[in-house]
């Protein structure tokens, strides 16, 4: 039976400050898991340990990311250009200048594979002749390898020379970090951006594989599952009528019926147990049908959506 206005309002005033706190670090688990950067880092785990079956599959090729590495790479180039332009004076006991040199000349090489990952991924095949077609994409196909091999040569000079910086930037027998110090601190800058971006897969797994896991046990929440526009928001979660469930002694409890047992933890209602009544007349526990709602704004039962 539903208790009266009165004693759910107290009921619910009277929650103890742990649930709030669960409440509150589960709302911003729901955000989390929902929001766009999380979703691309999960594209990013599934395209690297999936097939790669196109080119436009690659979540690397989508505009927003290419206008942020050209963004990088502008921003490198302007700052190496500059610092060397106002270090004349300075006389590095390791060729720094050589180093950022040809490092710029790796970014200015970048910029027309950069242009051709935008063209070619979003472009889209289609003609009225098969043969014409079947020719465009052969044509295709050996641009793609031969910009595919410059590419992987091009990561592999950029591999090696991080690996020559190493070597000039931190030699402690010379120690003439003095002697050129803006073209020292350039250079550490850069190695450091760098290793951050050699670090790039580890990091996304100690997230996605590691963190991520930890949370969802500890919270019962599976961050994986959740989807923009799948689960239900707060205020529709508010407004869903919720109560203490109350026991009848005079009715036997019986299993089979929806209103004695939770389907979702298939646990029979105790008394002044919280549950939570969706639009379709079904009722569940509180905990449970939250948790399940956040990931599919839908019915367990009927399937039936949320308005």
């Amino acid at each position: 039976m539903r208790p009266s206005p009165s004693s759910s309002s107290l009921s619910a005033a009277a929650a103890p400050g742990g649930g709030r706190v669960s409440a509150f670090t589960m709302r911003a688990v729901a955000r989390m898991s929902r929001a766009r950067w999380f979703i691309f880092l999960r594209r990013v785990y599934q395209y690297q340990n999936g097939p790669r079956s196109d080119l436009g599959s690659n979540p690397f090729n989508s505009p927003g990311w290419l206008a942020l590495e050209l963004g990088v790479i502008v921003a490198q180039m302007v700052l190496t250009t500059a610092v060397v332009a106002t270090s004349p004076r300075e006389r590095p006991a390791w060729p720094l200048r050589l180093w950022v040199a040809a490092y710029n000349v790796g970014n200015v090489l970048s910029l027309p594979l950069l242009y051709w990952r935008h063209r070619h991924s979003s472009s889209g095949g289609g003609g009225s002749d098969d043969l014409e077609m079947r020719g465009a994409n052969d044509a295709l196909r050996n641009r793609s390898f031969l910009m595919n091999k410059a590419r992987a040569f091009l990561e592999l000079f950029f591999a090696m020379w991080f690996v020559m910086g190493n070597v000039w930037v931190f030699d402690a027998r010379l120690g003439s970090f003095h002697r050129a110090p803006r073209l020292y601190a350039l250079c550490i800058a850069l190695l450091a951006w760098n290793a951050v971006v050699y670090s790039l897969p580890f990091l996304l797994f100690l997230l996605l594989c590691c963190f991520v896991p930890m949370v969802g046990y500890a919270l019962g929440y599976n961050m994986n599952s959740a989807s923009v526009g799948r689960g239900a928001s707060d205020e529709q979660l508010a407004a869903l009528p919720r109560w203490r469930f109350k026991e009848q002694p005079d009715v036997p409890r019986d299993r089979d019926h929806d209103d004695q047992e939770c389907c979702i933890c298939l646990a029979q209602y105790r008394e002044k147990e919280e549950v939570r009544q969706l639009p379709c007349t079904h009722m569940f526990h509180l905990k449970c049908v939250d948790r399940w709602l956040r990931i599919i704004s839908s019915c367990p039962l009927c399937k039936q959506e949320l308005k």
